[in-house]
């Protein structure tokens, strides 16, 4: 686990137990604790006997990035998990976590997290739903996986963006202009977490997008624009050869 701030790379930690339970069920934490053989969580998320060690050096390390103003280089991703349960990939929601240990390190009134992930972060958005302190938004393909987060589902602090397959930088950026920006301005957020995920790339085999590598390095840019304190963390992105150049053009857009 790697946590970048302006192309300086240090270790990441481990979550404590206390920092899971800011968003996680004692249940949810002690049950990726005490696996020992393999474990499928759902179709898609398996548990073994090392997952607690990496889903906590995960979440750990997206504390960090919050608290010092770096990018979590990290898997397993962690936007899709929900308080209860594991859930695509997903073991412990890593943004969330650091979402809420950076309001109770820091003493943050106000904490946006914006998730550029090809998917809807709907574990990010449940654990945030009823809580008016945390702004979350989320740019990604609608409809896919897993099914939420169509035009209907917004609220007073949860604003989804859905866009159509087939998207582009021309559109990403338009929609962040247009609706991202406005509301996170609107917001006033003392720090703004980035759930940065690459899988809208256009060669990422599970979505139907077409963002560039120059794409993502203006996202990152804007949100970087959107406050003084900003955080970031990885989500998606399953091109493996491509990922490493994405990541580091967002470093670019986010250090610019």
């Amino acid at each position: 686990m790697l946590l970048a701030h302006q192309h300086i790379w240090s270790e990441g930690r481990a979550a404590t137990v206390d920092e899971l339970l800011l968003c996680h069920t004692p249940e949810h934490v002690e049950l990726i604790r005490s696996v020992e053989d393999g474990l499928w969580l759902d179709g898609e998320t398996v548990c073994t006997a090392t997952t607690f060690e990496a889903a906590s050096l995960a979440a750990g390390t997206a504390t960090e990035a919050a608290l010092r103003g770096g990018f979590a280089l990290v898997r397993p991703p962690g936007h899709h998990a929900l308080a209860g349960r594991a859930m695509g990939f997903c073991i412990f929601n890593n943004v969330a976590v650091a979402a809420r240990a950076a309001q109770e390190r820091l003493g943050l009134e106000r904490v946006a997290i914006l998730d550029f992930d090809v998917h809807h972060g709907n574990g990010t958005e449940a654990i945030f739903r009823e809580d008016d302190s945390v702004l979350f938004v989320s740019l990604h393909q609608w409809p896919l996986y897993p099914g939420s987060g169509g035009p209907d589902d917004q609220a007073e602090t949860t604003l989804n963006v859905p866009l159509r397959p087939g998207s582009g930088d021309e559109e990403y950026l338009e929609a962040f202009a247009r609706a991202v920006e406005p509301a996170v301005v609107r917001f006033e957020p003392e720090l703004v977490l980035v759930s940065a995920g690459f899988d809208a790339h256009y060669l990422d085999p599970l979505s139907d997008m077409r963002v560039t590598e120059d794409g993502f390095r203006e996202l990152a840019r804007r949100c970087s624009a959107l406050s003084d304190r900003i955080g970031a963390v990885l989500e998606g992105g399953y091109e493996l050869e491509t990922l490493p150049g994405l990541v580091d053009a967002a470093l670019d857009g986010f250090t610019s």
